[in-house]
């Protein structure tokens, strides 16, 4: 995976621990895990999302063409209407999920780290003859996370996407360091993570494998729009929302909080009764540990798995929350 080359400026400030993974370029936590969740959840703070990829499109087409290509109605997308949309293979398994918005001249979207510059092909590639000019925007911009209830200011000319969740800035990265000074206090990726498992919500590459369709995360409430055609994999989302069911679903788990340890991503889940050596149902996605809920994790289970059976993750017990009805 293609990563910007440089790491975040605030992996500088006190008790900064980098992130792992796809996530190396800025802070995991910056010393107090749970302080930092409970800043996000009352609406303080800046979380640095720096390492993301940017790619925007310009051009008096953008709209139009972005329509034919994502999973999301955009053509008519009034600017600074917050959206998301996914790219899929022509098998109807997601490859790309962009966080768009556009503000009236430039389609910003934000992407997993890495995934830009395969992203940035795939678009160069389908250009065609519309008048649409795209960039990797990664170098120039770095993307802050404001929570829910936040009162910093959006500087002035500065792209924003605004949800429920909270504001995405797309900030200059030469001003990255000077906005979190003066809006902080900076909070590690690691609470943003743990609101984010809290509100089932999926993340590429996290919730996603190489055969993942977007009916088994959710994912059709948000990012796809079942009455548009004219994508690539629009056949498949059709065929299984109109006559079938997704062979996995995404469930919430309760881990046992008396564990030390956290499942890792990957880990094997398994049902409870038939122990250690039982049969595989699904894998552990993410798992996080909650400042008020303790230990919890999203994990990907085959479609008829009970929804009250008792599971395991690893060697950890947990108890489902039903995300995508089976």
């Amino acid at each position: 995976m293609q990563r910007h080359s440089t790491s975040s400026p605030l992996l500088t400030l006190p008790g900064a621990v980098p992130g792992e993974g796809v996530d190396e370029g800025v802070a995991a936590h910056y010393g107090d895990l749970f302080r930092e969740q409970r800043s996000l959840a009352d609406g303080t703070g800046i979380v640095d999302l720096s390492h993301r990829g940017v790619i925007t499109v310009t051009g008096d087409d953008r709209l139009s063409w972005l329509h034919l290509l994502l999973t999301q109605h955009v053509s008519e997308l009034p600017p600074g209407q917050a959206t998301e949309a996914l790219i899929l293979s022509a098998n109807g398994h997601i490859e790309h999920a962009l966080y768009l918005v556009d503000d009236g001249t430039t389609t910003w979207a934000h992407v997993e780290p890495g995934t830009q510059g395969a992203l940035l092909a795939y678009l160069e590639s389908m250009k065609f003859f519309y008048r649409v000019e795209v960039a990797d925007s990664t170098g120039e911009f770095a993307v802050v996370h404001l929570p829910a209830g936040s009162i910093a200011p959006v500087p002035d000319g500065v792209a924003v996407r605004e949800t429920a969740y909270g504001r995405d800035l797309f900030l200059p990265r030469a001003d990255l360091e000077a906005y979190a000074k003066e809006n902080g206090p900076a909070i590690g990726l690691l609470a943003l993570e743990a609101l984010r498992v809290e509100q089932h919500r999926p993340r590429l590459g996290f919730e996603t494998d190489h055969r993942t369709i977007p009916h088994e995360l959710g994912w059709l409430d948000t990012a796809v729009h079942l009455q548009k055609g004219c994508y690539r994999g629009q056949e498949t989302v059709a065929r299984v929302q109109n006559l079938g069911k997704p062979p996995r679903r995404l469930v919430f788990l309760h881990l046992d909080g008396s564990e030390v340890h956290l499942p890792p991503h990957g880990a094997d889940v398994r049902l409870a009764a038939d122990g250690p050596e039982g049969r595989k149902i699904g894998f552990v996605t993410t798992s996080v540990r909650h400042h008020e809920l303790g230990p919890i994790a999203l994990a990907l289970v085959k479609r008829n798995v009970p929804l009250d059976a008792e599971l395991m993750a690893e060697s950890t017990a947990a108890a489902q929350e039903v995300v995508v009805e089976p």
